[in-house]
């Protein structure tokens, strides 16, 4: 009974067109931040290590390099906080969650790119 009215309560915070993203995809998360009166959008750059958690609770974790200091961020999936994200490239990998990247610096924290197969028609 309480998990029927859970599923219920939770169906209205879900978002409608959900983002689609996987880990190891290189991405833009436009975030709403509001200062004052007054909002704008920030843009936090960088590849997706983590995905955790189901229904409005999901979240994914990004992870950039900034003046040669980590940064890692955890957003909400479903939350209206979130703009837009945007998938610059895909990485081909072979986990669920990328935390040996944290070890790595320079070139060791890229990770190949995964290539689309184009669907051709022959005549």
């Amino acid at each position: 009974m309480s998990q029927k009215l859970l599923e219920l309560v939770e169906k209205s915070s879900l978002r409608e067109e959900p983002l689609e993203f996987e880990i190891g995809d290189n991405v833009n998360v436009h975030t709403r931040i509001l200062e004052g009166q007054k909002e704008r959008i920030q843009v936090f750059s960088g590849v997706i290590i983590a995905s955790s958690g189901s229904g409005t609770r999901e979240t994914f974790t990004v992870r950039r390099i900034v003046a040669g200091e980590g940064v890692e961020r955890t957003f909400p999936v479903h939350s209206p906080k979130v703009a837009k994200l945007e998938v610059v490239r895909h990485g081909v990998v072979r986990r669920a969650k990328l935390f040996y990247l944290r070890e790595r610096t320079g070139k060791a924290t890229r990770l190949a790119e995964r290539r689309q197969k184009v669907e051709t028609t022959e005549k």
